[in-house]
């Protein structure tokens, strides 16, 4: 199933290895010191599947992956569920027993999509380094019956290439890529993945490829013109569905909300992701008139920059009907609530709204991807929201729309949204397959 003949020629730097266990990525010669390996892996123990997102740019990825290790955790399968994040918030959620999560030094990606360190003053070189021995050494330990990829096949940077090599030698670990419904504009992934081999290590590495989506909205393989090789391994699992989310919702998350005391009026939500490149948005919302009857709330996410919170801050406080929250435990109790969402359009916001069928304006990014853009445009298509270009983001624009009559859409009937249902199925008919190993 698995081959580790693989040549170097046209493949990303990082990937120019040393294929050894756990090699230091970007060719240096001095190697970080491992975790010693010497011991045995007990022979009764339970399933271990590991997850991994390499949480760049805002929260999506790592909510996606919480998800659904909450979704494996409490299913039949009666597995260890090890997240592996980029972002420092994973480890702020109220874990339930069988999940852990390990927490990457971050890495955040520009608007012109390079990369750097978000914290550490340190080079890319170095933290992507950092990164790769970190993931390589934690997965030789923890030794996955499964692993679940997010999105980039060999990681940010090629930081995975040496851990999918191990594990590929190994032989005892189903590698699965798990994709979004929409990666970017046709012509810029079929660019992107060509210069990142991203096929053939789909090809040498991974088992099965899931996407997180319905092929009537948007179909990769018609889109991307995947290889063969590529798409005997994909698999349409439905978008995964957000009203799962409450059935995992704590009581301290709960109590939030309650001690929030919101009024007895419309909600109407403004959600701008993590917050790093939604301060327009938010901004735009601050001023914008609502419908008598009706309040708003603008959740900010935690990397929204601190001069625009203050700038907000001092908006919310000249008007009555405004609430201002930089963080909440678990938004979707605050979807749940909406009466309307204006939103940029993520993966997650936008699996909320179809999930509770909510009236939605999505003002989508346009930049480093395409993603949101080109998702947005095929949702507003099939009449299940509403788009607002960020061109013609201004409160004019923002205020007419919320003066509309409402007119909620039924969606759930025509949206495939039974992912969480079958990826468990999914991986215990992978399970069920004798693993076969051919070794170099």
């Amino acid at each position: 199933m698995y081959s580790s003949n693989r040549s170097d020629r046209g493949v990303h730097p990082v990937a120019l290895l040393k294929r050894s266990k756990c090699t230091k990525a970007w060719n240096s010669q001095e190697q970080l010191p491992l975790v010693s390996n010497n011991f045995e892996q007990p022979t009764n123990r339970k399933l271990r599947i590991a997850l991994y997102s390499h949480d760049t740019m805002g929260l999506g990825h790592k909510r996606r992956n919480y998800l659904i290790a909450q979704t494996l955790g409490s299913s039949a399968l009666d597995a260890d569920i090890l997240m592996i994040s980029g972002m420092s918030d994973a480890s702020s959620f109220s874990m339930p027993s069988g999940v852990d999560c390990l927490t990457l030094p971050a890495l955040y990606k520009e608007n012109n999509g390079q990369y750097r360190s978000r914290r550490l003053d340190i080079s890319l070189q170095e933290i992507i380094t950092l990164r790769s021995q970190v993931i390589c050494t934690s997965l030789t330990t923890f030794a996955p019956d499964v692993l679940i990829v997010d999105n980039v096949p060999r990681g940010a940077m090629g930081e995975l290439d040496p851990t999918l090599e191990y594990l590929s030698k190994r032989g005892k670990t189903y590698c699965i890529l798990g994709l979004r419904d929409v990666l970017d504009e046709p012509s810029a992934v079929r660019r992107d993945w060509q210069h990142h081999d991203n096929e053939r290590t789909i090809r040498d590495y991974y088992d099965a490829v899931w996407v997180y989506g319905d092929r009537t909205v948007y179909d990769p393989i018609q889109e991307y013109q995947f290889s063969p090789e590529t798409i005997a391994k994909l698999h349409y699992m439905g978008y995964l569905d957000q009203k799962a989310r409450l059935s995992f919702v704590d009581e301290a998350s709960k109590r939030v909300l309650d001690i929030l005391n919101l009024p007895s009026g419309r909600l109407i939500l403004c959600s701008v992701g993590g917050g790093q490149d939604g301060a327009q948005l938010a901004e735009t919302f601050a001023r914008a008139k609502f419908p008598s009857d009706a309040y708003g709330i603008i959740l900010t996410g935690p990397f929204i920059p601190k001069t625009v919170q203050q700038r907000l801050q001092e908006k919310v406080a000249r008007r009555s009907d405004l609430y201002l929250l930089e963080y909440f435990p678990e938004p979707t109790l605050l979807v749940e609530r909406a009466d309307r969402i204006i939103a940029m359009g993520g993966y997650n916001t936008t699996c909320e709204i179809l999930s509770f069928q909510k009236q939605a304006l999505i003002v989508p990014r346009i930049k480093p991807r395409q993603e949101q853009l080109v998702r947005t445009e095929r949702l507003k298509a099939m009449g299940l929201l509403e788009m607002l270009h960020p061109d013609r983001l201004n409160v004019r624009n923002l205020s007419e729309w919320l003066a509309q009559t409402d007119e909620l859409p039924t969606m759930r009937d025509r949206i495939d949204l039974n992912g969480l249902t079958r990826i468990p199925q999914f991986l215990q008919e992978i399970l069920a397959v004798p693993r076969i190993h051919q070794s170099a």
